[in-house]
């Protein structure tokens, strides 16, 4: 899984990089085919957005949160990548046992 963090408006510093990184860890535990994240975090007026865009085996997922905090921000994005990653996970493993199921009464 590579990771790419970059500014918009803002100077991405060592501590968040670590923070980011950390957090996506949290997704490779439901979902270790990660191929790509690519994560722009950004000031807008006066809200923090993070955004990220993940590739995956055969799917492309995106997210964008926006929050008085950026650390918050962050939170959210990898809330609702975690999610958008476990049904993706679903639907794959739905199909492949439907498949599974189709073929096995055929054989019959």
């Amino acid at each position: 899984m590579q990771i790419s963090v970059t500014g918009h408006h803002i100077e991405i510093t060592n501590a968040l990089k670590d923070y980011v990184n950390t957090k996506f860890k949290r997704l490779e535990r439901h979902f270790d085919q990660l191929i790509d994240i690519h994560v722009v975090l950004g000031v807008e007026k006066l809200r923090q957005k993070a955004e990220a865009s993940i590739q995956l085996n055969g799917a492309k997922v995106f997210a964008d949160v926006s929050h008085d905090d950026m650390y918050a921000a962050i939170d959210g994005l990898i809330d609702k990548l975690d999610r958008q990653v476990i049904k993706h996970k679903e639907k794959k493993n739905d199909y492949r046992g439907a498949l599974k199921n189709e073929a096995e009464n055929e054989s019959i």
